[in-house]
């Protein structure tokens, strides 16, 4: 007498005659096992995935501690090993000192990220810090930037800008306003190198006609030489016959870019935002001297100690020393 045995499988009654006589399973078979399985999935889809090793760590030894089953069984059922069970952390004094430093840079420097923050402890302070450590302590001491994202427009895309590959190839100069604590305006007169984005100049005053710029470019050349050409807007002080004369006599071309257009003098205007968001809008200043004076010690920091992304991570002089 043949006997059939009957097997519970994936949800539904499975015999063995019906493999052997090659037929396939009855529709009854199909509609439990669908149903089966949909509902197995509904289940899962309300459990959160036990995916990190350190997670399943957990849910073992709670396993063995409230259900007393045995070390092996637990590790079986979460698929963790026992040394993975009875793995502690080391706390690292590094940790530490990484943690000292993240907050030191964020309070001093409140408009970094943890790129910028990573970059000063890698490349400038010559730490060997991996970056998913720093990166795990930086979200441990929940120092990331709210950033409110901005609704932009969809626009064509303009024309990359030609890096130089020397310095003094090209440099790019721009004004930038602001006011004393007792509401008078002030100007800011920039001037970068577009090759290591090195700051050559920031000069402060109430009013900066063409001879003040003038006056300007010429103590640059002083200790930097003379460029090919130079960027710039068509403001007054550019447009004018006094810095047109200037330039025809030192064999320098003044690249004018389109009204309306500031992002065809992109890097000085990038730039501009660094001046305004790391200390221009950070303090109140009374006088210009004053805001001259912290013009000058920011602008050294800037070229030997501020990592610039679009150096790859280097401040400008560690650029400048690498053609060297």
């Amino acid at each position: 007498l043949q006997v059939a045995i009957t097997i519970w499988r994936y949800g539904y009654l499975y015999d063995g005659s019906a493999k052997r006589t090659g037929n396939r399973k009855c529709s009854l078979e199909k509609d439990v096992c669908r149903r089966t399985a949909q509902s197995r999935n509904t289940q899962r889809g309300h459990r959160k995935k036990v995916v990190k090793p350190s997670r399943r760590r957990e849910l073992a030894q709670k396993a063995v501690k409230e259900r007393t089953i045995p070390v092996r069984l637990a590790c079986a059922l979460f698929g963790i090993s026992e040394t993975c069970y009875r793995y502690q952390a080391k706390l690292n004094d590094e940790n530490t000192s990484i943690a000292d430093w993240l907050i030191r840079l964020t309070t001093n420097h409140r408009s970094w990220g943890f790129g910028m923050c990573f970059y000063f402890l890698r490349n400038v302070k010559r730490f060997g810090w991996n970056h998913k450590r720093v990166l795990r302590i930086y979200r441990e001491l929940e120092l990331n930037l709210r950033i409110k994202p901005k609704k932009r427009l969809k626009r064509e895309k303009p024309d990359v800008l030609a890096v130089p590959d020397a310095p003094n190839q090209c440099w790019s100069m721009d004004f930038m306003h602001d006011q004393l604590d007792n509401g008078r305006s002030f100007r800011l007169f920039n001037v970068i190198d577009d090759f290591n984005r090195e700051g050559l100049a920031i000069e402060v005053d109430f009013s900066l006609p063409s001879e003040r710029v003038v006056r300007t470019l010429n103590q640059i050349i002083e200790w930097r030489g003379k460029p090919k050409e130079i960027r710039s807007d068509n403001g007054p002080e550019y447009i004018s016959s006094v810095l047109a004369t200037w330039a025809e006599k030192h064999g320098v071309e003044l690249k004018f870019i389109q009204p309306g257009n500031p992002q065809q003098n992109a890097y000085v205007e990038r730039y501009n935002r660094t001046v305004r968001y790391d200390w221009l809008n950070q303090y109140l200043f009374s006088s210009i001297a004053e805001v001259q004076e912290h013009a000058t010690e920011w602008l050294w920091f800037y070229n030997h100690e501020r990592p610039n992304k679009a150096n790859g991570g280097i401040t400008p002089k560690q650029k400048m020393a690498l053609i060297a």
